[in-house]
């Protein structure tokens, strides 16, 4: 048996299946399975786990989102893409409504946090009419 929190963390997952996913609880954004394994890896954080059901647990890893600019500059600078889930609803008796607000890319950035002073950043885009042209 898995938690509502769970299932809404797959459901939002799997709209997003190419990006980290970035969840938040609370005071922090948390990632769990490989996503998880990923940001231990890269942000260099601790990879611990986290009770979802009856005797299961799974991979976590978490920041806190009061400095999550540092940690998501650091997966856009690995190749990677980033949705953060924030949390839309207040804490009440039942679970906290969540949606994806922003999805990060090297090439969506425009936090100046985000961004190397020091480096170009490019961005090409290229539309085809219906001539082909």
């Amino acid at each position: 048996m898995t938690t509502p929190m769970r299932r809404q963390y797959l459901e939002i997952k799997r709209q997003y299946p190419e990006c980290i996913l970035f969840f938040r609880l609370g005071d922090f954004y948390e990632t769990f399975d490989d996503d998880a394994k990923i940001v231990a890896q890269v942000c260099d954080v601790m990879l611990t786990s986290r009770p979802v059901g009856d005797n299961q647990r799974v991979p976590l890893a978490g920041v806190p989102y009061h400095s999550v600019e540092g940690y998501l500059a650091r997966l856009v600078k690995a190749g990677y893409k980033v949705a953060v889930a924030e949390q839309v609803s207040e804490a009440g008796n039942g679970l906290v409504e969540r949606e994806v607000r922003q999805v990060v890319t090297a090439g969506t950035i425009t936090e100046p946090a985000l961004l190397d002073e020091n480096r170009n950043n490019y961005l090409l885009a290229v539309v085809f009419n219906s001539r082909g042209t």
